[in-house]
């Protein structure tokens, strides 16, 4: 699907427990052609959640020494456990031309941000408070402590919205995911992506090389 060019980057974002984890999923059954980043983490695993497939789970100790190691695009300390982007095979996956999904917290998205200005960031925001909270409690994923927690700093994340390229209220799953489906065929579309579109232009003119109407 799409209109060609090179591989494209989609980094969703926003707080916890807004159903970044359901979007994903339901797209790549939409779209089976568009890879998953999987990221690292020393949170303890939930329920029905496989290694190297929901996440790639790590002890503190082992992510460190990947830390130490340079094997992460990012990383950060978010409500107490470590999360990271492992660089392989992100990397090779959009040198190699292909479409890559990832999820990130706030702060992981923000560095992304700054080592791929190209990627597209997408904010999934709830439509309340409340009923984040209510997702919450229905995942039943955290202790009330490590919960609350994650509530007190969801206002906060959502104020971060402003920096992202696009903002989808997730209230319907698959109304939420057809709308992200929507923003990466038409990311895939721009003028910019499609070099080889060069060969229209009139001579001496030049493809349109910024983004979002640069």
């Amino acid at each position: 699907m799409g209109c060609g060019g090179k591989g494209l980057l989609i980094v969703i974002s926003g707080p916890a427990g807004v159903g970044k984890g359901a979007v994903r999923a339901r797209l790549k059954e939409r779209r089976p052609d568009l890879l998953y980043g999987v990221s690292a983490t020393t949170r303890p695993k939930r329920p029905g959640e496989v290694d190297g497939v929901s996440y790639h789970f790590l002890d503190r100790e082992e992510f460190l020494r990947r830390v130490a190691a340079g094997e992460f695009v990012e990383w950060a300390e978010v409500h107490g456990n470590l999360y990271g982007t492992p660089r392989h095979p992100l990397e090779d996956w959009l040198a190699a031309g292909r479409d890559v999904i990832v999820e990130k917290d706030i702060q992981g998205a923000a560095t992304l941000r700054k080592l791929y200005p190209d990627a597209v960031y997408v904010f999934l925001l709830p439509p309340s408070l409340e009923t984040l909270r209510e997702r919450m409690c229905r995942r039943g994923a955290d202790s009330p402590a490590a919960m609350e927690r994650r509530l007190v700093a969801a206002p906060g994340e959502l104020a971060q919205v402003v920096h992202y390229d696009y903002a989808i209220v997730n209230d319907d799953l698959d109304e939420a995911v057809s709308r992200l489906e929507a923003v990466i065929v038409a990311e895939k579309c721009r003028v910019a992506r499609q070099p080889e579109l060069a060969r229209w232009a009139a001579p001496g003119e030049a493809v349109a090389s910024g983004r979002k109407g640069e």
